[in-house]
């Protein structure tokens, strides 16, 4: 008797919880990227934000709660999860920092 396993394709709604205490909500489906497997997360657009795609290692993951996608949309729009956090934008506070602890040993020829 031979048996043939078909792997289902992994595709569903889900508020997922993170360690770190982090909640984000969208479709949720499987990715390979760079021989690693991820948990892909699309987030739909709300109303402090477009649409956008987060991946996740599995290990990263606490728990994953299947769910609708008007339950996941207006999860979404609660959390208000971004999908860039302001602080990774926001360069010239930490060029301040680095010129400030500039002196002479370095020269002029350095460039932050």
């Amino acid at each position: 008797m031979t048996t043939t396993a078909t792997q289902e394709k992994f595709e569903h709604w889900m508020i997922v919880e993170l360690m770190g205490h982090n909640i984000i909500a969208g479709f949720v489906s499987e990715q390979t990227i760079g021989g690693s497997a991820l948990i892909r997360v699309d987030v739909p657009k709300t109303d402090s934000a477009e649409p956008f795609t987060k991946f996740f290692n599995s290990s990263a993951v606490y728990a994953m709660t299947p769910t609708t996608e008007e339950i996941a949309t207006a999860a979404a729009n609660k959390l208000a999860t971004r999908p860039i956090s302001p602080y990774v934008l926001d360069l010239e506070p930490r060029r301040q920092m680095i010129d400030s602890r500039a002196d002479e040993s370095y020269g002029e020829d350095v460039e932050f």
